[in-house]
């Protein structure tokens, strides 16, 4: 019971729990989000929303860069802050402006997508990462 109660964590557990954090939030953005954009581009390329005007099928290709690309990019752990940025620009917009930051409703995915890249961006990877492994 005390160590429920604990504030304390080891490296350890930090690291796993950033590997799981990684590997359900990449495989989650992947699959649900990522691939099905990458293989119906051809049908949603001309009714996609249009970002700062550069045109909806430039804007898909970035959301399919950093929902597919930079999903893998996080699950495996390799250049994990950087990787991190495009999906929180995407899922940043998702949230605030597609679903005008309805937290209860139709936003809470973007949401917690949102909330773990940012932690992910603030924390790094962990140990257990390829980023991980070329620092030791």
């Amino acid at each position: 019971m005390k160590k429920l109660l604990s504030v304390k964590y080891s490296a350890t557990v930090f690291n796993i729990t950033f590997l799981l954090l990684r590997l359900v939030f990449g495989t989650a953005m992947l699959a649900n989000h990522g691939y099905g954009k990458l293989v119906h581009f051809a049908d949603r390329k001309d009714r996609f929303v249009d970002f700062l005007g550069m045109g909806s099928p430039a804007t898909l290709a970035l959301v399919i860069f950093a929902e597919f690309f930079c999903a893998i990019f996080i699950i495996l752990g390799l250049f994990t802050r950087l990787a991190a940025v495009p999906l929180i620009v995407a899922m940043g917009y998702a949230f605030f402006v597609s679903n005008s930051g309805n937290l209860f409703g139709d936003g809470e995915s973007a949401a917690l997508f949102l909330t773990v890249f940012v932690a992910l961006v603030l924390c790094g990877p962990g140990r257990i990462s390829v980023d991980g492994m070329i620092q030791k």
